[in-house]
């Protein structure tokens, strides 16, 4: 290890037709030490009665391992869990599961300082592989709260290809976001409030290119799923290394926070929430979003904030808003004015598809 970095990375990451049904074999290869060893088995209700099959042939193939039903992805169930994992010798946690899921038992293993295998149920966002778990805090108020990696990543590609198709154009948008956020994080640098590595950089790029210039549009074949997968634990490794979520999250992540802490009541998945956002960071920064609303439309990914219940007063106070839901994080959104007839222009552009 260069000696004036650290950083971690995971041991394993497959990405294999049912895989779910062999993980115990996959984890023998790359992680024989952590077999036998005391595990604790994390999901939620509606998934557990889901995928009920699989995950007691999981637990099975763990020693039996206890299936835990977790609350909510709140900062206080993880520290629950973490407590429990502590008390009781449990050595290995593994979440199953989507966002909320996997951040909750991510920060449960991190405090803890469990061995944390990650399987997710859907390919919704980075943050599967990400440094950082987005918990509740006070009420529904969420915090991006910074942990360590998991272990090992698990992709089950039958089972990604059977979730909501809304998750996966989440994973599409989380993904493909990154084109401005790279803009943004060049930005801060050149105002000296942010440092680029160069390995984080090229790694989030990487992200961004094998799924923008990705030959195969079916968002259910076998190879699209393994490049979005792969694209989306870059983004997290990007983050890990760069010490920050800035290779994955500028302005276009600040529209998304705005909408999450300010218009709770637009049902619409934080991937398509910065996907939207992309396309206004991309004409802030003087970018031409042409190419990204033809790819977005390709996938099937609807940009039409009405589809989400988003007026054009809406979108105009959410842009507003995010300027200050992340002080400190210099964005193209520090260097351009708030003009309504720019933003009822974007809007109206998002609207017709164009």
């Amino acid at each position: 290890m260069n000696q004036h970095t650290s950083f971690d990375l995971p041991i394993c990451l497959a990405v294999e037709e049912d895989a779910f049904f062999h993980s115990d074999e996959i984890i023998k290869r790359y992680i024989p030490d952590i077999i036998g060893q005391k595990t604790l088995v994390i999901s939620e209700e509606f998934l557990i009665g889901i995928y009920r099959e699989k995950i007691t042939d999981i637990s099975h193939d763990f020693g039996n391992a206890e299936i835990l039903a977790m609350k909510d992805a709140s900062f206080d169930e993880a520290v629950a869990i973490a407590k429990k994992v502590c008390v009781e010798d449990i050595k290995v946690i593994i979440g199953i599961g989507g966002g909320r899921v996997l951040d909750t038992a991510k920060y449960a293993a991190h405090i803890s300082k469990a061995v944390y295998i990650c399987m997710p149920t859907s390919l919704s966002n980075d943050s599967l592989a990400s440094p950082f778990s987005v918990l509740e805090t006070y009420g529904k108020t969420r915090k991006t709260i910074e942990c360590n990696i998991p272990t090992a990543i698990i992709v089950d590609t039958n089972m990604i290809i059977n979730a909501p198709e809304t998750q996966t154009l989440s994973g599409i948008g989380d993904t493909i976001a990154k084109h401005t956020a790279l803009y943004d994080w060049k930005l801060a640098a050149s105002k000296g409030s942010a440092r680029i590595d160069d390995f984080a950089y090229a790694l989030s790029r990487m992200s961004y290119d094998s799924v923008y210039h990705c030959d195969e549009k079916n968002m259910k074949s076998r190879v699209f799923i393994r490049i979005l997968s792969r694209a989306l634990v870059m983004g997290g490794l990007a983050m890990e290394i760069a010490g920050s979520s800035r290779p994955c999250s500028g302005s276009e992540h600040l529209f998304a926070h705005a909408i999450e802490e300010y218009y709770t009541d637009v049902k619409i998945s934080h991937g398509i929430a910065v996907a939207l956002g992309s396309i206004g960071a991309c004409i802030f920064q003087k970018q031409d979003p042409t190419s990204m609303i033809e790819f977005f439309s390709a996938h099937g990914l609807d940009i039409n904030p009405q589809s989400y219940g988003i007026t054009e007063d809406m979108f105009a106070d959410i842009w507003k808003k995010a300027r200050t839901v992340r002080a400190g994080r210099v964005t193209i959104l520090d260097d351009i004015k708030h003009d309504r007839a720019q933003l009822n222009e974007i809007y109206s552009r998002m609207v017709e598809g164009k």
